[in-house]
């Protein structure tokens, strides 16, 4: 287990198990987190997306759950190690499989306060996205947001490390079990980013549509200009009316000077300790 820092002086820990990648800092810039939303973040791992979203924001609060107890294990250490560093005297609630944590009551201060306080906000939560209707209410959630398993369940090649396994593979959970359960979430209206390799789109937007969550926002991610794309991030709008979506230019990683200018923007903070 080892800490990595994510800019602004807010620290994730990690495993070799449990970590996190490109993917997953572009797919928290993607969400355009607004402040005072409502987050819930499914498979959210060791917890760095919630982490990331405190850094420069103040969501109302981020519920962040995932199946694995050693992933809440680590996001609770994290939030409880960003509390201390801002000297704050709220910790964590344990976790719990049916009882979603309380954040601090009637704490006005949290937007004034530095990055780290925000992490009392975050609320880890260890469920299968299946129960969800057990710990979480319907239809009031602004935000949702998944990084989900790239590989259907049996297909590629299997990890040893089932922790692994479940990041990578559909074995926990499908494609459909989480857009049902972002669908059950969101408030009319609400979001639902997620990111996916491009050879799952069409399953990607069928889904979707499947659970009256219509595409609004697509954008396809190339390691450099004139390769192929390598990743697409989109967001749909639960209830929206089928009609435009908007396809936005490639993001592209790296060029012959090392990372693009909209990389390092949106890497912020970050790149201070790692590029």
């Amino acid at each position: 287990m080892r800490l990595e820092p994510l800019g602004n002086g807010v620290e994730v820990y990690v495993t070799d198990a449990h970590h996190f990648s490109t993917d997953t800092i572009l797919l928290a810039h993607f969400a355009a987190v607004k402040n005072g939303e409502r987050v819930v973040e499914l498979g959210t791992g060791c917890g760095t997306i919630p982490l990331l979203l405190i850094r420069e924001h103040t969501p109302k609060d981020i519920i962040a759950i995932d199946i694995q107890e050693e992933a809440i294990g680590l996001l609770q250490k994290s939030i409880a190690h960003n509390l201390n560093k801002a000297d704050y005297s709220v910790s964590p609630s344990g976790r719990s499989n049916h009882t979603i944590p309380q954040s601090p009551v009637g704490d006005s201060s949290l937007s004034q306060r530095e990055p780290c306080a925000r992490a009392a906000i975050i609320r880890p939560v260890l469920e299968n996205i299946k129960n969800i209707q057990a710990s979480l209410p319907a239809g009031e959630t602004d935000l949702v947001i998944c990084n989900p398993p790239y590989k259907l369940g049996g297909s590629g090649i299997q990890s040893p490390d089932a922790a692994k396994n479940i990041a990578l593979h559909e074995t926990e959970c499908t494609l459909d079990d989480i857009c049902a359960a972002a669908n059950r979430l969101l408030r009319f209206g609400g979001r639902f980013v997620i990111c996916q390799r491009p050879e799952r789109l069409t399953d990607v937007l069928s889904s979707l549509r499947a659970h009256d969550m219509e595409p609004k926002r697509l954008r396809f991610v190339q390691g450099r200009a004139g390769k192929a794309p390598k990743l697409f991030l989109c967001e749909a709008k639960r209830g929206a009316k089928p009609g435009y979506m908007d396809v936005l230019p490639a993001l592209i990683i790296e060029d012959e000077n090392g990372f693009t200018a909209e990389m390092r923007e949106i890497y912020g903070t970050y790149k201070d300790e790692h590029c």
